[in-house]
């Protein structure tokens, strides 16, 4: 299986650069599974096909404001992106000029309130960085960080809070669970009051989401590690859920990651949490998810390979490519799609 089989041609304009004023207002493409057929709706639409007994299953982690613009003695400007928390004040991150950041190295952001030093070079040229505070971190980085847009989003997010979901509560990603930015709390209520549950699992998301497929073969691919949770909660929801029939219907590609991630052997699920390397593409056999929600992808990417995984090559792509006709936007902010 070749990465260029997951190809298909996006014009660039299609690319979502901002959010729509209303989230529930984005398109939802429905697509049929079995047969490839596809349906014209928009996310509020997405309530008339849950039923009672279903359940949702979103990704409550929320994005760190992981981006701070800091400078050095001499003045020289410095971008820093935190990628992983290692404890002790020392983070894992993506430093930019890359060369005038060697070990030994300070810089200092805002007001001087946090600093740096740079304590290693890793071989992939990615930073561990040892900060210096006083006070909680987490409230530092609100008032001095801003959010980590993907690369190819090139405005300014003028609220922070829409690169959010509005269920958002766990501290962790670089990368925002997109499919989950068009739900309101309104909607959410409805399809409540609808008799549809609604569990959470957390995956922190990490940079490598955006990390293209180099490899030729799709098999020979390295996916990236991702932290993800399923409280004893969450997993006696989804038990009930199979045992009475209902289906569950993941909220993103991290949720569906999640879920294959940490499902028993026999189906079945328990409190549990994991670092995962899982790599969905076609041929995987499902043993959690029976439904998706999810954005459109980047052509070649393995959330694409996910998504085929799940309908079908041939029903994703044909799906893309009239979107493409169609004029959705595509991407973090872009419309959505329901797969059934």
């Amino acid at each position: 299986m070749k990465t260029k089989d997951f190809w298909y041609d996006l014009p660039e304009e299609l690319i979502a650069q901002t959010p729509l004023e209303k989230r529930d207002e984005s398109r939802l493409m429905v697509l049929d599974r079995t047969t490839g057929a596809v349906t014209h709706k928009h996310f509020y639409d997405l309530i008339d096909y849950l039923r009672p007994g279903d359940c949702l299953v979103m990704n409550d982690s929320r994005v760190l404001p992981a981006r701070l613009m800091g400078h050095r003695p001499t003045g020289g400007a410095v971008e820093v992106l935190l990628l992983k928390d290692l404890g002790g004040k020392r983070w894992e991150c993506l430093c930019r000029p890359g060369k005038k950041m060697q070990v030994g190295q300070t810089v200092s952001f805002g007001d001087g309130s946090l600093t740096a030093t740079v304590a290693e070079v890793r071989e992939d040229g990615n930073r561990v960085v040892e900060f210096r505070y006083e006070g909680i971190f987490l409230e530092i980085l609100e008032r001095l960080g801003k959010m980590p847009l993907p690369p190819y989003i090139k405005e300014e997010l003028q609220d922070q809070e829409r690169y959010q979901t509005v269920y958002s509560r766990e501290s962790g990603s670089a990368a925002a669970p997109t499919a989950g930015l068009h739900f309101t709390k309104d909607l959410l209520q409805r399809i409540r009051e609808k008799g549809v549950n609604e569990a959470f699992v957390t995956l922190h998301v990490g940079l490598g989401t955006f990390r293209p497929v180099k490899a030729e073969e799709v098999t020979e691919h390295h996916m990236h590690s991702e932290f993800c949770m399923m409280s004893q909660e969450t997993a006696d929801l989804l038990n009930e859920t199979k045992k009475n029939g209902g289906r569950i219907i993941c909220v993103g590609t991290t949720s569906c990651r999640t879920l294959e991630s940490l499902v028993n052997e026999d189906g079945t699920f328990s409190e549990k949490n994991a670092w995962t390397e899982i790599f969905i593409y076609p041929g995987y056999q499902f043993k959690a998810m029976d439904g998706l929600v999810t954005n459109f992808h980047l052509p070649e990417s393995t959330l694409v390979m996910l998504v085929s995984a799940f309908a079908g090559r041939e029903h994703i792509l044909n799906a893309y490519n009239i979107a493409v006709r169609e004029r959705y936007r595509f991407f973090s902010f872009g419309d959505a799609m329901l797969i059934l």
